[in-house]
């Protein structure tokens, strides 16, 4: 039963903040993040690219991904699951590529920079890592290696549960996020670790 709720927060998050990239496209969210980027970057056609390729195909990478951690599924549905594999690995290692590139411009200067460019390499050596040992059909490496990669992809829902709380609790952006910057990822990590424990 812990199982069964703990999955579908997962789901439910992750479809949540999978889909959220698309309210870019359909609402004017000058006041929100891109609000806080100077003219000079946003009219930087390599950052701006970097900037929605990031955010989209993280958001895919998301969507797809929480479905594959069903042991169930992926016995009965073995060819979806190899095609929405795919999907993900393409989706992570170029929203991971994005990420790393964007970490250099973060609000809040070396700290954030170190924590978002940190996790960016980390999301991208575990897919790569994941991708490389399924060809090589390393199969308990490869489930290892996907669920640190999911859990450096899952950074992008508990980053948006942790903002808040830290803003309210330290009464400060700045502060909340540099903090951020680490809170959304290395305790997803250690969570992965212990899960990985488990794969046999």
């Amino acid at each position: 039963m812990k199982n069964k709720t703990l999955h579908f927060l997962m789901a439910f998050f992750a479809i949540a903040i999978g889909l959220y990239p698309a309210a870019y496209f359909f609402v004017d969210m000058s006041q929100g993040f891109l609000g806080s980027k100077s003219l000079a970057l946003l009219n930087n056609a390599v950052w701006y690219t970097s900037f929605y390729t990031h955010i989209v195909l993280g958001g895919v990478a998301l969507l797809v991904g929480w479905v594959q951690f069903g042991k169930r599924w992926r016995t009965q549905h073995l060819e979806w699951h190899r095609r929405l594999g795919k999907i993900y690995i393409i989706s992570a290692l170029l929203s991971a590529l994005a990420g790393i590139y964007l970490g250099f411009y973060a609000n809040g200067g070396a700290v954030a920079a170190v924590g978002f460019i940190g996790l960016g390499l980390i999301w991208f050596f575990t897919t790569y890592r994941a991708y490389t040992s399924i060809k090589a059909k390393q199969v308990i490496i490869h489930q290892k290696m996907m669920i640190y990669s999911y859990a450096a992809c899952f950074a992008a829902v508990t980053l948006r549960l942790w903002l808040p709380l830290l803003i309210v609790t330290l009464g400060d952006f700045t502060k909340a996020y540099l903090m951020v910057a680490w809170l959304c990822w290395v305790p997803n990590l250690w969570v992965a670790h212990r899960l990985v424990k488990q794969v046999s």
